[in-house]
């Protein structure tokens, strides 16, 4: 599989700083039009909110941070780089933002969780499944959206349209035989139950780097950058460490937490964005049994731009786009031909990513980053499942002609 590079010769400026003029203009115009839009809009947390995202978008550009290549590379090879900046990410998630979330600090923030049964089981086992064809999970599907993928393009549309038909069965699912949602600093305490999902972390810290060293012969640990590169040419061009977007992340977390009153999600805007649009061509949307709940009637009536996770989903694409604009590596990753077998996958994995964020209670971002932040149990239910239907998926990408 070819990639198309841009071999034109740099000019003007761009012979000192390389940078792709067009794509950084239009993130930056589209960014100050929507900080002000929503400025003008709504209260002044969301535009707050809506950089924040970007900030964290250019982060997960320029590390890589993401779950469906990190999954991947440890099923297939051992490597557990990337598994590892998932566990810090997580550690720090229950170390830093599950006071705020337990009231031990009072901000008034509710937590990220569900309940234990078959809709979580059968959502988290078809998203894993799907974002092995997709080719990544609901923050990864944005950031790489920004960043000029034409394949991310088809998983990012139909991930809408399976979020919309989940939403619509939804609450056939909620029916189904489940336990109520447990949050472990109800019972145990916020210190406790802190440092028993900790614990946790460390121990899957352990096992990975053990699997690693039997399969590899060694341990990379890789989430810290060793570049001779100055700080302010990294910073604008890239590559960051993994622990720095981790940390990044997690502060953005803590802030739409404090600010919009709980944690970080994804999925939810994906049903709505898809929702909105089938109302537009006469869909019967808002007598669906989850439209009506309070929430969703009232985000449905509201423009998208008062609903917090549909504004950092922009915000996190945007800046992914200015990032890499600025590194001039927009739509550097596309093959000069998408097979027809890869586009099919695509649809397939958005699909599955979709229904299975809904009736699953979300993504890897908002069922487990922010559930873990929450200390709700279904995220590391959530972790498991997803993981086992990843597993499947790695598998079947083959038969997609995608290589592992």
């Amino acid at each position: 599989m070819t990639t198309q590079v841009n071999a034109k010769p740099p000019s003007g400026l761009a012979k000192v700083w390389p940078i792709d003029g067009f794509v950084t203009f239009w993130a930056l115009a589209i960014v100050a039009l929507l900080t002000l839009i929503i400025a003008l809009e709504t209260a002044t947390f969301l535009w707050v909110l809506f950089l924040v995202a970007c900030v964290m978008g250019v982060a997960m550009f320029h590390s890589g941070l993401g779950f469906t290549g990190a999954w991947r590379n440890f099923v297939l090879t051992g490597k557990a780089t990337g598994m590892r900046a998932q566990l810090l990410l997580l550690g720090l998630a229950a170390l830093i933002i599950v006071p705020f979330v337990s009231g031990a600090v009072d901000v008034g923030a509710a937590p990220t969780t569900a309940p234990l049964g078959i809709s979580l089981l059968v959502g988290a086992f078809i998203f894993g499944f799907g974002m092995q064809l997709g080719g990544a999970c609901g923050s990864g599907t944005l950031f790489t959206l920004g960043s000029g993928n034409q394949r991310m393009l088809v998983t990012f549309v139909f991930f809408i349209v399976g979020a919309f038909i989940g939403s619509m069965q939804q609450m056939w699912w909620l029916a189904l035989p489940s336990i109520p949602a447990v949050l472990l600093y109800e019972s145990l305490g916020t210190v406790l139950a802190i440092a028993l999902q900790l614990a946790f972390v460390a121990a899957l810290w352990w096992w990975f780097g053990r699997r690693e060293t039997r399969l590899m012969g060694k341990q990379a640990n890789g989430l810290l950058l060793n570049s001779q590169e100055p700080l302010s040419k990294r910073l604008l061009l890239g590559p960051w460490a993994l622990a720095a977007a981790a940390v990044i992340l997690v502060l953005g977390n803590l802030l739409t937490v404090i600010l919009s009153g709980s944690p970080w999600g994804i999925t939810f805007a994906y049903a709505l964005w898809g929702a909105k649009v089938a109302q537009f061509v006469g869909v019967d949307v808002a007598s669906n049994a989850f439209w009506i709940t309070d929430f969703a009637a009232l985000s449905l009536q509201d423009s998208v731009l008062v609903n917090v996770n549909s504004v950092m989903a922009m915000g996190i694409i945007l800046g992914a786009m200015l990032a890499a604009g600025l590194a001039n590596r927009f739509a550097a990753a596309n093959p000069a031909k998408l097979p027809w077998r890869s586009l099919l996958a695509a649809v397939i994995g958005g699909l599955l990513m979709g229904y299975g964020g809904r009736i699953g209670f979300g993504c890897n971002i908002g069922a487990l980053f922010s559930g873990v932040a929450s200390a709700s149990l279904h995220a590391w239910v959530w972790f498991a499942l997803a993981f086992a239907g990843s597993y499947v998926g790695i598998k079947v990408r083959p038969w997609f002609g995608l290589a592992n």
